[in-house]
């Protein structure tokens, strides 16, 4: 009998095929990507690229697997996209997958409010005070004086009368005296208003320093006028605190001279008609 030999043979083990994934899943326009393969024939000299929508993003030495990072193209727009990791031999290896992409938001920026200035504040014009006119004063040594003077009604602390000029400029203020005649060695005091705040405040008068003071917070200022050497007559008063303001006032001498004169008049009268009843009286009775 003759002998049978059976051959077995034993199936070949089935090749993996080749597999791409991507990560992360979705990944960012712009932002990066890392590509993991497996199952790809080895071979020589020739490289695996990756592309993306055809667009080459990286590649890779010839390896049976592995893992390589790129960056997704900032144009890429929202949604899925194919990419693909294939050997410049087509022979070693093609694989595929779906790489999904999400567009980041725009970035956030923030404006400033615009800076509103407020519109400057404007002082109220001032209106000049009205004019009166006082009757004349009439005593025996002077000839009589018809002043001027202007009056205020501010409020009821102000001086009760004031004598007052041109301004260097008219409406910036004011300056009150709180008397209109004087006589040498009487006190006078000023009030002004319309300095700038925490002006130096010089007062003068016939060229010389008659009182100083400094302007409180709203401008305003009070100081006592004192006259070194005065004489008669009409005398101006200046207030200099950046603006000049003047100010007039009366100088007058009081005299009882002439009630003196009045009276030894009267009894020289007096005198004279008794001396002339005696000389009669003797001269009748020599007769």
């Amino acid at each position: 009998m003759a002998g049978v030999t059976v051959l077995s043979t034993t199936p070949a083990t089935a090749q993996q095929p080749p597999s791409l994934s991507a990560a992360p899943q979705p990944a960012t326009a712009g932002g990066p990507v890392t590509m993991t393969w497996g199952g790809f024939v080895t071979c020589r000299a020739v490289s695996i690229i990756f592309t993306l929508d055809g667009i080459q993003i990286a590649t890779a030495g010839s390896a049976s697997s592995g893992s390589v990072g790129a960056t997704v193209p900032a144009g890429t727009s929202a949604g899925s996209h194919k990419l693909e990791a294939r050997s410049t031999n087509t022979k070693c290896g093609v694989a595929g997958t779906v790489l999904r992409v999400v567009v980041p938001p725009p970035p956030v920026t923030t404006t400033r409010p615009p800076v509103t200035t407020q519109p400057p504040v404007t002082n109220p014009p001032v209106t000049n005070p009205p004019v009166t006119t006082r009757p004349p004063v009439v005593t025996t040594t002077t000839p009589p004086v018809t002043t001027t003077t202007t009056t205020t009604t501010t409020d009821s602390s102000a001086p009760s009368s004031s004598t007052t000029d041109a301004l260097t400029n008219p409406g910036d203020g004011v300056l009150l005296l709180d008397k209109d005649n004087i006589q040498p060695g009487d006190d006078l005091t000023a009030t002004g208003t319309g300095c700038p705040k925490g002006a130096n405040v010089t007062l003068k008068s016939l060229g010389q320093d008659v009182g100083k003071t400094t302007a409180d917070e709203n401008g305003t200022f009070k100081s006592p006028v004192r006259f070194a050497n005065i004489e008669p007559g009409r005398h101006k008063v200046r207030a200099e605190c950046g603006i000049v303001l003047v100010g007039n006032v009366d100088v007058t001498l009081s005299s009882s001279s002439g009630g003196t004169t009045s009276t030894l008049v009267v009894l020289l009268f007096f005198l004279l008609v008794g001396a002339a009843m005696l000389r009669r009286q003797f001269s009748g009775l020599r007769r």
